[in-house]
């Protein structure tokens, strides 16, 4: 499967002179609107075609996870709008990690709902300061301030509802795998799977990139998830799985077999990766 991060990365990496154009025309493909719906459960899809949003309600109030772009904020404040839900009783803002195509909309979520921000320590700066150490602006977006940093392991509790935060860097220093339990089993909110342009061995601001990836790609190993999500749809076939859930197949969004197929695909491509870089930078006789 192809994935429009990682062609994106590509293309800005191997091209800088095009850069503006290949953003502009994928902004608009990430940023085409779709219609939410209900995964399971309190899980709410409410992101965009190309960047995924998730909200998490309760009579206490809702979580939303990631903003996508700055761009991307009305659209998912009127997702959540369209479902019948209040964008004023959203208490938290979560992030997967502080890319600006998942960030970037966090401010104007925040100003708009009021919400306060968790993220991880390792994500915080690039947060609040609107740029991602060590990556082309591309990765940039709109500084927002973090109202509470969580650790690995720690819980985020609102009424009846508990996300869990585990710490999986690579693809930034704090992107963080966030879990829930519902009725339906535990739902993951993978982070890491992919390098997505990310330099594995000499970057002075993230000089443990590799050594995280595969700190991490051990971890999600070790865990278990009966319902797999990430935030780039395409990356695990949202469309496929909504269509089978509208023909009738209420466990469409079920797999507790995809969590361990997607870090294996994922580990082989980080080590190809890997490969590639480590061979370019060998000198030429």
């Amino acid at each position: 499967m192809r994935y429009l991060v990682l062609a994106l990365s590509a293309a800005l990496l191997a091209i800088p002179a095009a850069g503006a154009a290949q953003d502009s025309a994928q902004r608009r493909e990430w940023n085409r609107p779709a219609a939410p719906f209900r995964i399971a459960d309190n899980l709410y899809y409410v992101g965009t075609q190309g960047l995924a949003a998730y909200l998490i309600t309760d009579p206490a109030g809702h979580v939303l996870i990631d903003g996508g772009l700055p761009e991307s904020a009305p659209l998912i404040a009127g997702n959540i709008r369209s479902l019948g839900f209040r964008l004023a009783d959203v208490k938290y803002l979560l992030i997967n990690h502080a890319h600006a195509d998942h960030s970037g909309g966090l401010a104007e979520l925040k100003r708009r709902s009021g919400a306060r921000l968790v993220a991880s320590a390792g994500d915080k700066a690039d947060l609040e300061s609107g740029r991602v150490a060590g990556r082309p602006e591309i990765f940039a977006g709109p500084p927002v301030r973090v109202d509470r940093v969580v650790g690995d392991g720690e819980m985020l509790r609102l009424g009846g509802t508990a996300l869990t935060a585990n710490l999986t860097p690579g693809h930034t220093r704090g992107c963080t795998s966030w879990s829930l339990q519902t009725k339906s089993g535990t739902i993951l909110f993978a982070c890491s799977l992919t390098v997505a342009g990310q330099n594995l061995l000499d970057d002075p601001t993230y000089p443990d990139a590799a050594a995280d990836f595969r700190r991490t790609f051990a971890r999600l190993k070790a865990m278990r998830a009966d319902m797999f999500l990430n935030f780039h749809p395409e990356f695990f076939d949202l469309d496929g799985k909504r269509a089978r859930q509208r023909a009738g197949e209420a466990s469409a969004f079920i797999d507790p077999g995809e969590l361990q197929r997607q870090v294996a695909r994922a580990e082989a491509a980080f080590e190809a990766e890997l490969a590639r870089q480590q061979a370019a930078a060998k000198p030429r006789h």
